[in-house]
């Protein structure tokens, strides 16, 4: 297997000033890159384990269109390789070919340069969801906090991709994109089937709701749970800011507390976690 992370998470938006003031006080952290591929601009919020891409497309390339199919949210997930070539061939025997590798380009406002290489898996092979292959790139430094680290997200803990078909999601996170499926779980009281794959630190969640027949419909990326080193200095930074929360109650995994926020920028479901106390 070469895939080795989630390297970044990408957003699109319509206001991208406004995604990031909102991203900013969600994160604890101010964005450690803003720039542009003239003229789609981009803020980049890197955090421990994944980073975060908040793209203004305007109605340019893929993340235009997607933008004026869909409107704001969750656009793609970028997985890195070690092997860019290799997981590409390795893919396309799969059934999952993918553009060739490209640099992606941006400036920042100081006038530096990022470049990362990237290829795009097909969309049908992927079952609807956008999904990249990143290449090397150099080890960027984690966001700066904006206050106490302890109240600032740390991390990504979970990305959840909602599906209509989880046999079909299965074969593709398992056993074709070679993510290690941890967890396979079907809870009534929840109405819902879920199934966790790990991919460096963190997780790639599948969830089926129960109710819904399996059908051939697309997946489609749902939300994100953020990690907190102390949910209830988080939680009190985050109320503070404006945000709109609910009380911190129990998670559902042993030794965890969570809480929802209810107003999350672009309208991304979003829950953030921490350990109990």
């Amino acid at each position: 297997m070469t895939l080795v992370a989630l390297d970044h998470i990408a957003l699109v938006v319509n206001d991208l000033d406004a995604a990031i003031d909102g991203y900013t006080k969600l994160l604890g952290r101010a964005p450690d890159w803003r720039g542009a591929s003239s003229p789609v601009r981009h803020a980049w919020f890197q955090l421990g384990n994944t980073a975060l891409d908040i793209i203004a497309p305007g109605d340019q390339g893929p993340s235009g269109a997607w933008l004026a199919a869909h409107g704001e949210g969750l656009w793609g997930l970028a997985f890195a390789t070690d092997d860019m070539e290799s997981e590409r061939r390795r893919l396309e025997r799969l059934s999952i070919p993918s553009t060739e590798a490209f640099p992606i380009r941006t400036r920042s406002e100081a006038g530096e340069a990022r470049i990362w290489p990237t290829s795009i898996l097909d969309a049908e092979g992927t079952h609807g969801v956008t999904v990249f292959l990143i290449g090397d790139t150099p080890d960027w430094p984690v966001a700066p906090a904006t206050g106490d680290e302890a109240a600032a997200v740390s991390g990504l803990d979970h990305v959840v991709v909602s599906t209509r078909h989880p046999n079909r999601a299965a074969a593709l996170y398992g056993a074709r994109m070679g993510l290690d499926f941890k967890l396979d779980r079907t809870n009534e009281a929840w109405g819902s089937r879920l199934m966790f794959f790990k991919v460096g630190d963190l997780v790639v969640e599948v969830a089926h709701r129960l109710k819904d027949e399996p059908n051939d419909d697309p997946d489609s990326l749902w939300g994100l749970t953020w990690r907190v080193p102390d949910i209830d200095a988080a939680h009190a930074r985050m109320t503070a800011a404006g945000l709109t929360l609910s009380d911190i109650r129990d998670g559902r995994k042993p030794g965890t507390r969570v809480c929802t926020i209810k107003d999350a920028p672009a309208g991304v479901p979003t829950l953030i976690l921490g350990a109990s106390a």
